[in-house]
């Protein structure tokens, strides 16, 4: 028992310690106080993902297409109103793209950004509404490990990054992503407006390698911070080279499944018909040839039969 108390004991010391370095500006900003109504919001949403598609199980799938119109034109707006706030504020502010460190003063600009990506870290918790109207609508094959760690992770994530670096080079992150966001939710906007606007719909799979740039881009971004030595917190660059990679996988996995096999796929059952065809023209041709050879002779045999 002494032992479970001293761990836990060091464990507060050492968060106390982290405590002490954040961003005072944050501290009583909602949900910024503590990670524990974070964690809890994630755990509820991870237990929607394991227990809502049982719910749904035995009824009909609801068709939400109002509500969803007003959920994905909303995400738009918060997303360009992040977009437009981080680009205006980080030139007002001079930012530096390639290496930008954290200011935690009061100036306005800076107080700006800050509130910018608290909005970026709360709108990872709103977002989490894809997986509700996933499962509401029984699309339950859209439930993959990818969608479910992306939305679970970013809201912790972005916690942290808040809490410790509400500005600097985060502030690039959060642009980044928003702005990908922006264009991702207008496409779901478009799509839930209905068949009509399905025609306009044929960019999906760019926007997709939209999402894989993002991630390389940010990749690099981070890299090259370590490499000229940015002044920014060192931990957090590893951390978000950690989890980079395993997004990046995982989108890159899924692209190959979703777009690149699948356009083979078509051309090789083409190629397969292709080649069966003309396998039975042959073997017709072989055949006939030796068919009507066969009933020539036979042919031949009978005339000369009846002449005899």
């Amino acid at each position: 028992m002494e032992v479970v108390q001293d761990t836990v004991s060091h464990i507060s010391e050492a968060y106390d310690g982290f405590v002490a370095i954040s961003d005072p500006r944050v501290s009583d900003w909602l949900l910024m106080e503590s990670p524990l109504p974070t964690i809890v919001i994630t755990l509820v949403y991870l237990l929607m993902v394991y227990w809502g598609p049982k719910v749904m199980k035995s009824r009909q799938p609801f068709e939400l297409k109002g509500a969803m119109m007003v959920y994905n034109l909303g995400c738009v707006i918060l997303s360009l109103y992040i977009v437009v706030e981080c680009i205006y504020c980080g030139y007002m502010a001079e930012y530096n793209v390639q290496c930008q460190p954290v200011s935690y003063s009061d100036n306005q600009y800076e107080v700006r950004i800050a509130k910018a990506m608290w909005w970026f870290y709360f709108s990872k918790c709103i977002e989490m509404l894809d997986t509700f109207f996933f499962i509401v609508r029984k699309k339950n094959s859209q439930l993959s490990f990818l969608h479910v760690y992306h939305h679970a992770s970013m809201f912790l994530l972005w916690w942290i990054g808040v809490k410790w670096v509400a500005g600097g080079q985060s502030w690039f992150g959060a642009l980044m992503n928003s702005f990908v966001h922006f264009i991702m939710y207008s496409y779901y906007f478009l799509s839930a407006c209905g068949p009509l606007f399905h025609k306009y719909l044929w960019w999906k799979k760019y926007l997709t390698q939209l999402q894989l740039t993002q991630f390389f881009i940010g990749f690099a971004h981070c890299i090259q911070s370590l490499y000229f030595d940015c002044d920014f917190p060192k931990w957090m660059h590893y951390a978000l080279l950690i989890y980079a990679t395993s997004i990046t996988t995982l989108f890159f996995n899924f692209y190959i499944h979703a777009y690149i096999k699948r356009e083979r796929l078509p051309k090789l059952e083409s190629m397969t018909c292709m080649r069966t065809t003309a396998q039975g023209d042959t073997n017709g041709n072989v055949n006939g040839s030796a068919k009507s050879t066969h009933n020539g002779s036979m042919n031949g045999h009978i005339e000369n039969k009846k002449s005899k």
